[in-house]
């Protein structure tokens, strides 16, 4: 599956056609340099490595320092592999925005907001208890019975209890590109995508 990798901005909203109001997710995809490009005969399989974002090299490891040094380029925070790039990508190449196209649907991957340690009505949308009564206190959000006696004896796996929540990979499927702004590396996705504004995405075709 190929993509590129971009930086969540923030969001704003655009008119469609018909007029209507378009909430969209502003998004910096790429350009991206290819860093490493695997083949069946070396690796078992094909895959194209992709850089994206400015790193110092104070915070680069010398072996990363050969690793971008190899495909001619500054060192890059973020590396993920991609394949079925239709045309044929050599060390060193740019992948652009213009991988996409205005009207198509692509998948983005991100990593969402962590809220911390959150009850079960955030965590799960449970419901509470509603209004207390029979004399109960701060009782209304509490998660209630687990519905284990003695037997099973024990809790089970996946039971929804309170815990943390978020940071969690996240992916958004079939969002619609809005807009498309090459000159400024920029695209508009219809929709909300997970994660804080700044943080790394996965676009993917």
């Amino acid at each position: 599956m190929s993509g590129i990798i971009g930086k969540k901005l923030g969001m704003t909203s655009m008119f469609d056609a018909d007029g209507k109001n378009i909430p969209c997710t502003v998004i910096e995809a790429g350009p991206c340099v290819v860093t490493q490009v695997r083949t069946m005969e070396k690796d078992k399989y094909s895959a194209v490595q992709l850089a994206f974002g400015e790193k110092k090299d104070k915070h680069t490891t010398g072996a990363l320092k050969g690793h971008f040094a190899k495909a001619n380029t500054t060192p890059k925070r973020k590396l993920v592999e991609f394949k079925g790039f239709e045309q044929e990508l050599n060390l060193g190449d740019i992948v652009k925005v213009d991988l996409f196209a205005e009207g198509e649907f692509i998948d983005v991957v991100g990593i969402s907001k962590g809220k911390g340690f959150q009850g079960v009505v955030k965590r799960h949308g449970f419901s509470g208890v509603g209004w207390a009564t029979h004399g109960q206190h701060d009782r209304q959000r509490a998660p209630g019975s687990l519905g284990a006696s003695s037997f099973p004896a024990r809790v089970f796996k996946g039971m929804r209890m309170a815990g943390h929540m978020g940071v969690d990979r996240v992916k958004v499927k079939n969002l619609k590109v809005m807009k498309v702004i090459a000159d400024k590396n920029l695209i508009l996705i219809k929709g909300a995508v997970p994660g804080p504004n700044g943080s790394m995405l996965l676009l993917e075709k």
